[in-house]
């Protein structure tokens, strides 16, 4: 798939545009499952993980992934819950600045990653209220999963 990695001013752009309306339990399923079908038809090994607050409420294993990818996919939402911003804006924020991101701000790798594949679901007020992790793939290409499946469900 090899997409190019984005811009720290594009990331803030999609991040902005991507803002919900509404966000509820039907809502997260549609995601989760809008994302399982554009995965599986792609033959995707993915993990996909949507969250609200803290607690999982979808989660798919596609084939060809592991449980393992649940490790990644539950420590890119940790990055997103604790910075409200995607977890790859946040890694490319510390390569720009040039610091090791888990040990600027003390958190364990067993928790945390900042790497891409963890995108924030905030309303369009701002607040967060949920995240959504992929993982299996490059994480520019989580990532754009992601955002690409978040773009057509929002009709953008």
């Amino acid at each position: 798939m090899a997409i190019e990695t984005p811009t720290l001013d594009a990331l803030r752009a999609e991040e902005d545009a991507l803002k919900l309306d509404r966000f509820d339990y039907d809502f997260a399923w549609g995601l989760g499952s809008h994302l399982r079908e554009k995965a599986a038809s792609l033959k995707l090994p993915v993990a996909i993980e949507v969250r609200h607050g803290a607690d999982v409420v979808f989660a798919s294993l596609l084939p060809g992934a592991t449980i393992d990818n649940f490790g990644w996919t539950s420590r890119k939402c940790a990055v997103v819950h604790r910075f409200h911003r995607s977890s790859l804006r946040v890694r490319l924020e510390a390569e720009a600045k040039g610091y090791d991101f888990n040990v600027k701000f003390g958190l364990p790798v067993s928790s945390f990653v900042a790497s891409g594949g963890g995108f924030p679901l905030a309303l369009r007020g701002g607040t967060l209220i949920g995240s959504v992790a992929v993982s299996g793939l490059p994480d520019v290409e989580d990532h754009a999963l992601i955002t690409a499946s978040l773009k057509e469900l929002l009709s953008l």
